[in-house]
């Protein structure tokens, strides 16, 4: 053979760290696929039910009377209270507009209903209750596939694991014997298998760094990575609070289930306590501290648009005004913002704007609205695209996977085979285990597979033969 000869086919011939990233590839997607496309089913479906009705179902209009001045909160509330016997008032959604209807949250036997009152004539035009909606049904499988912490577990695995996907996926792709150019247009002329790949291949590629913004966020609301690490150390330190006493519970008491109502980077903050002289000037001292003279404060601070306030709960509970692009309240989550004011007093204990933030607090508030959809048509017609992609690139590795298994093989995964060049292999598996181990779960997973494959599957015939 000449040296010509020689050359073009060591060229041709995957290297082994290629043949470990296309075998760690393939096993990653064995496990995310599924997953991935649940996550982008129901992350389609909140987007919608949200955009149209809203995450609360709170878009409701009312016609405005002209020269017609709006009730005032507390007349609002006790006409939401009459509809609701026994009821005790939680929170009041603003409308976002004139037209928009008021929003009240009623407490209830351990649950919690939701009333829409017209703020001008004071009628109840709906009730519902609250977090049992298709929007609650789809965010349940999307937040925990509907199990709990078990389903909480598997999903935080299965981000992390789309990440070495996603890693993996561009170390595939990238050109190596072709001009970059190129490698970013498919090849429609293909047939078959090569025509599903090279449309995986640039779809993937093209929301590579989407995907992995929209894993990444998503796991800021994940049990280990995102509670215990990321979000423990970024939380807001409620010690910049000046001298207020505070609550033995966290922001997060104000959520309601699975679904987070407080800034992401507040959670975990110790909230405030009512019953001292502390904090700065807030409803005058000639004022009665009620919901209309809150709502009053809440102009006067700057609050616009929709936002909400929560009524105190127990003896040193505080007043809470809130603004959250997370919450679908306003479209730019550089206004966000927090304020909580004493009940007995009028002050104002603590005022929290996304500047206050820490550097991953703020990534999380901007980040989170985008991952929901919730920055405005162009963010939801972008989020559209990604979800789309996702279940096709889903589709598209299945349909793959199928096409390139040899004839009757119905009982082998058939993966990539294992690298002969150990060593190569083994730097390999490094680079992959450095990255998941960035995300714990994912990194003990992924320790247990590298374990299975190089004790057992590589010596084991019967193994070799099914999964190899």
């Amino acid at each position: 053979m000449s040296n010509t000869t020689s050359g073009t086919a060591r060229a041709s011939t995957p290297s082994s760290f290629y043949l470990a990233a296309w075998r760690w590839h393939f096993y990653a997607g064995l496990f995310v696929l599924p997953f991935l496309t649940i996550l982008a089913v129901t992350g389609l479906a909140m987007m919608y039910i949200g955009a149209i009705d809203g995450r609360d179902g709170e878009k409701i209009t009312v016609s405005v009377p002209d020269n017609a001045a709006a009730l005032s909160v507390s007349e609002q509330a006790d006409a939401a209270l009459a509809g609701v016997q026994g009821g005790t008032l939680v929170e009041w959604l603003k409308g976002r507009g004139p037209e928009s209807a008021s929003v009240f949250r009623i407490g209830l036997d351990g649950g919690q209903t939701m009333v829409a009152v017209d703020p001008y004539t004071g009628a109840v035009l709906d009730t519902w209750e609250r977090r049992k909606g298709w929007y609650d049904f789809a965010d349940t499988i999307h937040s925990d596939l509907m199990m709990g912490t078990a389903g909480d577990r598997l999903l935080e695995i299965a981000a992390g694991l789309a990440i070495v996907l996603v890693v993996t996926g561009v170390y595939l792709w990238w050109p190596r014997d072709r001009g970059l150019l190129r490698a970013l247009v498919p090849d429609l002329a293909g047939r078959g298998r090569a025509l599903w790949k090279s449309l995986h291949a640039q779809i993937g590629i093209y929301m590579s760094v989407l995907l992995l913004l929209f894993l990444i966020t998503g796991m800021a609301w994940t049990g280990v990575w995102g509670g215990k690490i990321v979000q423990a150390w970024s939380t807001f330190p409620a010690e910049k609070w000046d001298q207020v006493p505070l609550s033995d519970d966290t922001h997060a008491a104000m959520n309601h289930g699975a679904v987070s109502d407080v800034p992401w980077a507040l959670e975990q903050t110790p909230m405030p306590a009512s019953g001292s002289a502390a904090g700065a000037d807030g409803v005058a001292a000639d004022r009665p501290v009620t919901i209309d003279s809150i709502a009053a404060l809440a102009g006067g601070l700057g609050f616009e648009a929709r936002y909400r306030i929560a009524v105190p709960r127990g003896e040193t509970g505080v007043w809470t005004i809130n603004q959250d692009t997370m919450s679908a309240d306003a479209e730019d989550p550089f206004a966000d913002r927090t304020v909580h004011v004493d009940r007995y007093t009028g002050r104002v204990l603590a005022n929290v704007g996304f500047a206050d933030y820490s550097a991953a607090g703020k990534a999380m508030a901007v980040g989170i609205p985008f991952h929901m959809g919730l920055m405005g048509l162009w963010n939801l017609i972008l989020n559209t695209l990604v979800c789309l992609s996702a279940i096709f690139l889903s589709v598209s590795g299945v349909v793959m996977w199928w096409l390139r298994r040899p004839k009757g093989s119905a009982l082998r995964v058939f993966a990539p085979r294992t690298p002969d060049d150990l060593p190569h292999w083994r730097g390999a598996m490094i680079l992959m285990l450095a990255l998941s181990l960035a995300f714990p779960l994912a990194g003990i997973t992924l320790l247990g597979v590298l374990a299975l494959d190089y004790l057992l599957v590589r010596r084991v015939p019967m193994l070799r033969r099914a999964l190899g």
